[in-house]
């Protein structure tokens, strides 16, 4: 089958060994696959990854290997983490698989990931898509389902002020599910052709250069993963405030965080989170991701599409598979 892998070097093969379903596993065929960011730091060595690229993605299912089939022929979408399953794990029994301490993560680690005509994954952490979401919003569950996290974690009060920083596609989806959620967002950004598509959806926004950083708010969500994000957000969180960590900010600049200490701000690291609630959400068409589809490319220009990726002016990019 065909397959985009990453073994120090990033390739197209043609003839990648099919996979095939172990016990409690479907057999999916990929229709279309979305490149994460993620994908582009493994192919600078993250993680030590080897293997299929890819972890967001939609598909049908065409063989089960268990006494259920009847996810036979369903369209469906999987989270990215599996865990042991042993009935001693905590983690596997809130079904929090992200955090088991043997998990593997598809195209992260130790499993092979979506960008492939083919992949298998247990059945339990597969969902159906409902019939009135499409391919092209469908494959953007896992990271709305990121921003779904935040709530999951954190209660938010109807009436606290939230601001987003960030105008990535973190920073967008991020801004548009709180919103959908109804809660008083703001996004803040450098680049006003991002914003707009927020502000098209009714989410209220600000370019950075006319932004005051006042501590005012309630709910700070940093989705910049830079270190001078980091402590704008500082800046913005007001005394007994949650500041709230999308984006892993790896950095070697030296940051004051006395601010935490002096105003009581509780810092909440969020990472991925549960797909219902996401489904949801598209099902009612609280969100519409077209607007973040740079170009869809066809699995022979894989290569071509990973280059796309790298444009400042892309902001997703999809590949069909």
């Amino acid at each position: 089958m065909k397959a985009i892998v990453f073994d120090n070097g990033l390739k197209l093969d043609n003839n990648y060994p099919k996979p095939i379903p172990q016990e409690g596993e479907a057999l999916i065929r990929v229709t279309l696959a979305g490149i994460c960011n993620t994908d582009y730091e493994i192919t600078k060595g993250y993680m030590g990854y080897v293997g299929v690229l890819g972890h967001e993605f939609v598909g049908v299912v065409e063989e089960v290997n268990s006494e259920d089939k009847s996810l036979i022929g369903k369209r469906v979408v999987a989270e990215i983490s599996y865990g042991c399953d042993n009935p001693d794990c905590e983690w596997c029994a809130q079904k929090n698989y992200r955090h088991c301490p043997d998990r593997h993560t598809i195209g992260i680690w130790r499993k092979d990931g979506c960008m492939a005509e083919y992949i298998t994954v247990p059945t339990n952490i597969l969902f159906e898509v409902p019939s009135n979401v499409t391919n092209e919003q469908a494959v953007f569950v896992e990271p709305l389902a990121a921003a779904c996290e935040i709530t999951e974690q954190l209660h938010i009060e109807p009436m606290a002020k939230v601001v987003v920083l960030g105008d990535g596609k973190l920073g967008l989806t991020t801004a548009l599910t709180l919103n959908a959620q109804n809660l008083d967002v703001l996004l803040v950004g450098k680049h006003r052709n991002k914003l707009d598509i927020a502000e098209a959806q009714g989410v209220k926004t600000q370019l950075l250069s006319n932004f005051t950083p006042e501590k005012k708010y309630d709910v700070v969500v940093e989705a910049t993963g830079s270190a001078s994000g980091f402590e704008t957000s500082m800046s913005l969180t007001k005394p007994r405030g949650v500041l709230v960590l999308k984006s892993t900010v790896a950095s070697g600049k030296e940051l004051n965080l006395a601010p935490i200490v002096i105003d009581e701000i509780t810092v909440l690291g969020s990472r991925c989170g549960q797909f219902p609630p996401a489904l949801r959400l598209l099902a009612n068409n609280r969100i519409d991701f077209t607007p973040f589809i740079t170009k869809i490319y066809p699995i022979d220009e894989a290569l071509e599409a990973f280059e796309a990726n790298k444009a400042k002016e892309s902001l997703k990019i999809l590949i069909k598979i």
